[in-house]
């Protein structure tokens, strides 16, 4: 197997910190903020990441199939969180320390609950609004109330971060380098 060569495409307004650690052909799209001490691995194919994302301290993100791993827009990852899913779709949460496996496709306005282990024995799509919960996985359809709101708060969420991070972090640019 060939050496990941590595390859950065990061918008002139990302927020990437300095100590993030980038492996492979990484795209990130506008408005996106990666907190320090974050995981990209693009090892197989190469990880899209859309506008206005979050990435937070210590979440893994892992592509292992040669497929592009697309991940849409104003997505949350929260700390400690993994995901290996080929595509995640926009306004999803990944809550802190979840772990969600390749063979599982997030749709939009999903919630991966604290600590859950997302791990389908065949690949899967999750539906539109659904939240996985506590220790056994259990799935609910969310109604979508709130919706907005939570749009909302997100984006305050990044623009407070895209102010406050370059205070305090070295920041990284494209290249490659």
């Amino acid at each position: 197997m060939p050496p990941i060569r590595d390859k950065f495409t990061i918008h002139s307004r990302a927020v990437v910190c300095q100590d993030v650690e980038l492996k492979g052909d990484i795209t990130i799209g506008p408005g996106t903020v990666v907190h320090p001490k974050a995981t990209i691995f693009a090892i197989a194919g190469p990880i899209v990441i859309g506008s206005g994302c979050i990435i937070e301290e210590a979440a893994i993100i892992v592509n292992r199939r040669k497929e592009v791993m697309r991940v849409g827009d104003n997505n949350l990852f929260e700390i400690g969180c993994r995901v290996e899913c080929p595509s995640v779709g926009n306004f999803n949460t990944i809550s802190t320390r979840a772990r969600v496996h390749h063979t599982m496709r997030i749709s939009n306005y999903c919630v991966i609950g604290a600590a859950c282990l997302v791990v389908p024995t065949d690949d899967e799509t999750l539906d539109d609004y659904t939240s996985i919960f506590g220790p056994a996985a259990e799935r609910r359809s969310w109604s979508g109330r709130g919706r907005i709101q939570e749009a909302d708060l997100r984006l305050k969420h990044a623009e407070y971060l895209r102010e406050m991070l370059p205070k305090f972090n070295r920041l990284r640019r494209g290249d490659g380098a």
